[in-house]
């Protein structure tokens, strides 16, 4: 069986105080309505576990019967951090599931082919992850102020979501960086702690995250070109 997790937990804080990113209105749907559809129809998936804060739960009952989700789909309750989050979501799988893809409520943009292509890497190497080489000019600063040297940019990649992972492997990599203390914001970094490689697969399309205000605008931008 091949899931996904759609984390859908977090506020956004940089989108201001009083406002959540995943419930705002884009090409006539919340975020995350968009984000929960691709999953919803895409063939390569099987069930859909949604992470969610505590008390939210009806709320997303509401999207899923305005969109008419078919597939089915339970809840995990969201942790204190992202990672938590993931765990609880991993322990919500069925326990047929044999590979799982990881994405971001605030990524609605995401295609099937992507999430199709990250899921066979992962099946193949045991974790993968879409990801866009850099192109601008990347530099280091150690006080915030001024630029202490310029990272080699044909080595450097943007990691984006799904990030996709044999189940057993993500199990034993978010409980070892659980154990460890760590406080992980990309899956594929607990892959890294327990020597676990991760396939890049290069996303061609526009896959962007709804981080600030002006995100919007790219956005509903590329789900009217989808469409």
């Amino acid at each position: 069986m091949t899931s996904a997790i759609i984390v859908a937990a977090g506020r956004g804080t940089r989108m201001g105080p009083n406002m959540d990113k995943l419930f705002l209105e884009v090409a006539g749907q919340p975020v995350i309505a968009h984000t929960w559809a691709r999953f919803d129809s895409a063939d390569c998936i099987d069930e859909i576990v949604l992470v969610v804060r505590a008390g939210m739960e009806n709320t997303f009952q509401e999207i899923g019967a305005r969109l008419g989700v078919k597939k089915a789909h339970r809840f995990a309750e969201g942790g204190a951090e992202r990672q938590d989050s993931v765990w609880n979501g991993l322990q919500a799988l069925d326990s047929g599931s044999d590979v799982v893809a990881i994405h971001d409520g605030a990524r609605p943009c995401v295609s099937h082919e992507l999430i199709e292509a990250c899921l066979r890497a992962a099946k193949d190497f045991g974790a993968a992850v879409a990801a866009q080489r850099v192109t601008d000019t990347i530099k280091e600063s150690t006080d915030g102020l001024t630029i202490a040297g310029t990272l080699n940019r044909s080595k450097l990649w943007s990691v984006q979501t799904p990030q996709a992972f044999r189940v057993s492997i993500i199990r034993q990599a978010i409980g070892a960086a659980r154990a460890h203390g760590s406080n992980l914001t990309d899956d594929t970094a607990a892959c890294e702690l327990i020597g676990q490689s991760v396939k890049l697969v290069e996303g061609k399309e526009l896959n962007p995250k709804v981080t600030v205000p002006g995100d919007l605008a790219l956005i509903e931008a590329v789900l009217k070109r989808m469409a």
